[in-house]
């Protein structure tokens, strides 16, 4: 349950949600707010980050001091030592004035270096120093300035594996990363996905003048089941969507799905990863989709050996082949043996009872939409329907169960 504190500071900056590790990463926020160490945040783009060093800056000694707040991707490798730590007169082609920068405006206050994984290794060497004892150059002096700043950084990068890739200094890693706060991604914050969907769409009936978009109970399972790749951030932008374009006010689960993207990707095994990428062009929606596939191909092959021991049970018996059964004196049968890629090899003989099996594996998989036709059927019954569950038990997305649903005429 969370406390008088969190529930003020939520409140202050308007952040929704109930979510355990959103409250975590609060709380951490607000008592490291009374000391001067520095703090690393860590997230994914678009869970909010930027909320945090406000909320440590507005409950600090440094409330009355400056604040800033830096995007260090956004700023060329070229000027970055300029914007953050100034220039003297003449220090390149285009100082013609000095520059303070925003260490030395930030004396006494809060600066947020977002994106700090971005940044330039002499930028870096730099920035440890400030950490270390507050003192810095400006661009082309040889003058040491003090600067008496809290620093408090965020990133999406993953650090550790940026040192170990020569990008990022371990040094500067272990100074910013005194107190780190994690802030959770959208698609682990279970029913907040609800609460902050519908603050977002009674801003945008506000704002456009229209009634308030209405989910029914699929369409919020559809938000609740999606990944959100773009976070907080993608989930205002669909919202804003459905707000503006919609003439219908309650919106159904086919709606909702219409304006997501497909889902990421990532985590598709190597091999099928290279089966669908290859030059066929194909696209698959699920693992079990490539799986599908994987098989019809191996029908066909299993087809090709069927008429390829045909073929060579026809050429046993005719004149030609007569000169060359000396090639197979010891060998009862002749097996041929076939590769292909992503598939087992595969060794038959032309007997009858393994020609029988071929032709019986064959028609088999011929009917493989109507396995997989009964196998969605019962994964639905067994859930009584529930999309979501039957979706999470065949290891398919939601979106791809609709799209079956609705292709095998499943009610």
């Amino acid at each position: 349950m969370e406390n008088a504190e969190i529930l003020r500071v939520k409140q202050q900056f308007g952040i929704i949600g109930n979510d355990p590790e959103l409250m975590r990463a609060i709380d951490t926020a607000i008592q490291v707010a009374h000391t001067d160490l520095s703090v690393l945040i860590m997230g994914e783009s678009g869970v909010g980050k930027e909320y945090f060093p406000q909320i440590i800056h507005t409950n600090s000694v440094r409330k009355h001091g400056k604040y800033f707040a830096v995007n260090c991707g956004a700023i060329p490798e070229g000027t970055i030592d300029s914007e953050l730590f100034g220039h003297v007169k003449g220090a390149f082609t285009d100082a013609i004035s000095e520059r303070k920068g925003y260490f030395s405006e930030a004396d006494g206050g809060t600066i947020f270096l977002d994106e700090v994984g971005e940044l330039p290794l002499s930028t870096q060497a730099r920035l440890l120093r400030v950490l270390e004892n507050g003192e810095f150059l400006r661009v082309g002096s040889s003058k040491v300035e003090k600067t008496n700043v809290r620093i408090v950084c965020a990133t999406n990068v993953n650090l550790p594996e940026a040192i170990s890739n020569g990008r990022f200094r371990e040094d500067l890693y272990y100074r910013l990363s005194t107190v780190p706060i994690k802030v959770p991604p959208l698609r682990k914050r279970g029913n907040d996905v609800l609460l902050l969907f519908k603050k977002f769409t009674m801003d945008f009936a506000a704002k456009y003048n229209v009634p308030r978009i209405e989910l029914d109970e699929q369409a919020q399972q559809a938000l609740l089941s999606y990944s959100w790749p773009g976070n907080i951030r993608q989930l205002k932008n669909v919202a804003e969507q459905i707000s503006i374009l919609e003439l219908n006010r309650k919106v159904s689960a086919d709606v909702v799905l219409h304006y997501l993207p497909e889902q990421p990707k990532n985590n598709l095994p190597a091999f099928f990863g290279a089966k669908s990428s290859g030059g066929s062009g194909k696209t698959f929606e699920s693992e079990r989709e490539i799986l599908y596939s994987v098989l019809f191909d191996m029908r066909r092959d299993i087809t090709e050996l069927k008429n390829q021991i045909e073929g060579l049970r026809a050429a046993q018996h005719s004149p030609s082949h007569d000169k060359d059964l000396h090639l197979y004196a010891d060998a009862e049968e002749v097996v041929p043996v076939v590769h292909h890629s992503l598939k087992p090899t595969i060794h038959l003989a032309p007997s009858a009872q393994e020609h029988q099996l071929v032709e019986e594996y064959v028609d088999e998989t011929l009917s493989l939409n109507d396995v997989e036709r009964k196998t969605i059927k019962q994964a639905l019954e067994r859930h009584r329907g529930r999309r979501r569950d039957a979706a999470k038990e065949l290891n398919i997305s939601e979106r791809t169960l609709y799209r079956k649903i609705k292709e095998y005429g499943i009610e």
